[in-house]
């Protein structure tokens, strides 16, 4: 028979967001609340044998999946490493045996990864958890007592949250939401909410993450667990839907990284009372068929194609209100990690890079925890071409929610283009052995107040204030061929700059995926003379996007950037516009369009074809197709260059490879334009190169 399923009735964002709104009002541990509390845990120990059920059999469908972040802050969504499918055959039997035996698995491997998952999770959680609740095989959560358990009683609070009513062909269920915290957050325990049955006062769904004492592994970021249970025969509550996601975050210096396993399991078909035999819950509770069998089974359409859209996404609407919730219940130092003084570095260019004004240059960092969520940074730079040093500093106090104030002092160099045309890797091999320098440097000195929030739907936002003092560079080195173009002429600048920047890595508009980041800075040159007053003011603005959306047996993927400069006399040669080079103008030189306004299109259609497959030992086989993407652009520029002015347009061939994070592309541009060629890593890891 199928399940009534109950969850599904209402949208628990709401409920939960609702549930916070009244934080200041809800009663805990109200005589009538700790009465329903007391009844479910009486339930949950007479473990369902009063209910009439002996037994039962289902099938279980999920897919276990590996994620990873990478960046200051995880702008961007997560990457799928690694997906696996299951089925699972699962029986119980009253009062408590359970067996579970995957009988059909298959995995796809996107991205080199040698991830080996604990055993619970590749199975279902039977009857809500038991009376003390372990996962990750105990290596992840242990020995913390269940909400509703005779231990529970006494180890956490109880709040009445809401309620609702489900109507079914028999009768009306009205399920109550109970709000459940810690008594003391400093021990391991759950945090979250139960929804009971209120006649019954059986588990209907339970939804909850857990304090920082309860993980095991000090990476452990947060686990959060939802379980969904259906009504079955019109009266057994049994499992319905599940979701787990567990989050460990570490760094490579100062480079933050996130890998995330998220499962996402339906439950079906469950047959109640069907006289199950004794032998067949005898063993260990998890079994696994052959490989043969496993390789067998039969699933439908491609794996990939059959993903549930939430596993790609920052995190599920579910997951996010659970954490959310325990955030706002518990202190925020009782869900986060202490991080201590660490090594400091943004990208392997911070520690030794090589351009045309400091040569080869070696970096050093450091990061402090001053506790209280304030932080102190500091890094240096010494080129050995030019003898001098870059310096910056910084401390900045920020929250579990995103939200973040800093203040930074820097004297450096900047870069007179909005968008990098190649990694920072490649172009410190290209300028050490060819002199090709893909960077137009600036000395800045700055200090700046930036003040940040991440709100829940996905946008970041920050705004910014500074005076800054600017310079021209010189060249200093010498490459092994060739020779360095000049430096950038800036023009020398005393300003006072206001700005705010907005960004959203993965935004649905309709059928496609896009990504958003914009800018729009105010600035005001001081006069030399007095410097209270401007002598010269100009706004500029930038955006650019990027959407993918799958088409026939491709994906279209497109990149759009504009760029624009308002200014009443002639603006500052590094504030103008530049484009031209492999991402916003290939078939073109470096920067060779300059302007008081830019716009540069490009349409780009990938797709796979079969290839030679490469074996990278534990870290699974690299597989067999390369996907070509044929390419076209256009651009636009508004420049004093009669040559320039106007459009221009470019084709190409570009060809991904190695988990696509090899990418090599040959271009043609049309008037002014060159036949151009370019190796480099996907643009996904430039944020660490």
């Amino acid at each position: 028979m199928r399940p009534v399923r109950a969850a599904l009735a209402w949208c628990v964002l709401p409920l939960a967001l609702a549930a916070q709104q009244r934080t200041d009002t809800t009663t805990w541990n109200a005589a009538p609340t700790l009465r329903l509390v007391d009844r479910a845990i009486a339930r949950r120990s007479a473990q369902l044998a009063d209910t009439g059920l002996t037994d039962y059999t289902a099938r279980a469908h999920g897919y276990l999946t590996f994620l990873a972040q990478v960046g200051e802050g995880f702008p961007d969504p997560p990457r799928v490493m690694k997906t696996d499918e299951l089925a699972v055959e699962v029986y119980w039997r009253a009062p408590d045996q359970s067996k579970q035996r995957i009988v059909g698995r298959r995995d796809t491997l996107l991205l080199p990864t040698d991830i080996q998952y604990h055993r619970d999770h590749l199975a279902i959680i039977q009857n809500n958890f038991p009376s003390v609740i372990r996962l990750g095989d105990g290596d992840e959560v242990r020995d913390v007592p269940h909400p509703l358990s005779p231990a529970g009683r006494s180890a956490y609070d109880f709040a009445i949250g809401d309620s609702l009513t489900i109507r079914t062909n028999e009768k009306d269920i009205e399920v109550v939401m109970v709000r459940v915290r810690p008594r003391d957050e400093r021990l391991p325990r759950a945090v979250g909410a139960v929804y009971i049955d209120r006649e019954s006062a059986t588990v209907v769904r339970m939804a909850f993450s857990f304090t920082r004492a309860a993980l095991r592994d000090k990476y452990l970021e947060d686990v959060s667990v939802v379980l969904e249970n259906g009504l079955v025969d019109g009266r057994f509550w049994l499992p319905y839907r599940q979701e787990i996601e567990i989050r460990r975050t570490g760094s490579w210096l100062d480079f933050p990284s996130r890998g995330i396993i998220r499962g996402r399991w339906e439950i079906c078909c469950a047959r109640t009372n069907t006289g199950l035999s004794p032998a067949v819950t005898v063993g260990p509770e998890i079994v696994q068929a052959t490989p043969d069998e496993l390789r067998a089974y039969p699933f439908t359409g491609a794996l990939l194609a059959q993903l549930p859209a939430d596993v790609t996404l920052a995190t599920d609407d579910d997951v996010r209100a659970v954490q959310d919730a325990a955030r706002e219940m518990v202190r925020a130092e009782a869900l986060s990690r202490a991080r201590a003084t660490n090594p400091s570095a943004r990208s392997i260019s911070d520690l030794v890079r090589v351009n045309r004004v400091e040569g080869l240059a070696f970096g050093v960092g450091l990061r402090h925890a001053l506790g209280l969520g304030v932080e102190g940074t500091m890094r240096l730079r010494y080129g050995t071409a030019n003898r001098h040093s870059a310096s910056a500093l910084g401390i900045a106090w920020r929250r579990a929610n995103g939200a973040f104030v800093a203040l930074r002092a820097v004297s450096d160099f900047a870069d007179a283009g909005d968008e990098p045309e190649v990694s920072g890797v490649r172009n410190s091999l290209a300028a050490q052995e060819f002199g090709a320098d893909y960077t137009d440097p600036y000395r800045e000195h700055a200090v700046s107040l930036i003040a940040g929030f991440a709100p829940s739907d996905g946008w970041r936002w920050s705004a910014v204030i500074d005076r800054r003092r600017e310079s021209a560079l010189a060249v200093h080195a010498t490459p092994s061929t060739g020779r360095y173009e000049p430096t950038l002429a800036a023009r020398s600048l005393d300003a006072w700059r206001v700005g705010v920047e907005a960004r959203r890595a993965a935004l649905a508009v309709g059928r496609a995926t896009v990504g958003v980041r914009a800018s729009f800075f105010a600035e005001c040159d001081l006069a030399r003379a007095d410097h209270r007053a401007c002598e010269q003011r100009w706004l500029r603005g930038a955006i650019a996007v990027d959407a993918s959306r799958r088409v026939a047996a491709g994906t279209l993927v497109t990149r759009t950037f504009a760029a624009g400069l308002s200014s009443g006399s002639a603006p500052p040669p590094q504030r103008l516009v530049r484009i031209g080079g492999p991402v916003t103008g290939p078939g073109f030189d470096y920067h060779q369009f300059i302007g008081r306004a830019a716009l540069s299109q490009r349409v780009e259609w990938q797709r796979s074809i079969p290839f030679v497959p490469m074996r990278f030992g534990r870290f699974g086989k690299v597989p067999s197709t390369l996907t070509l993407a044929p390419f076209a652009m256009g651009l636009w520029v508004d420049g004093p260059d009669a040559a320039a002015h106007g459009w221009h347009g470019s084709v190409g061939l570009g060809v991904l490879a190695f988990f696509d994070q090899l990418r090599v592309d040959v271009a043609r541009g049309g008037r002014g334009g060159r036949w151009t060629f370019s190796v480099d890593l996907a643009q996904a890891l430039w944020p660490i190169l």
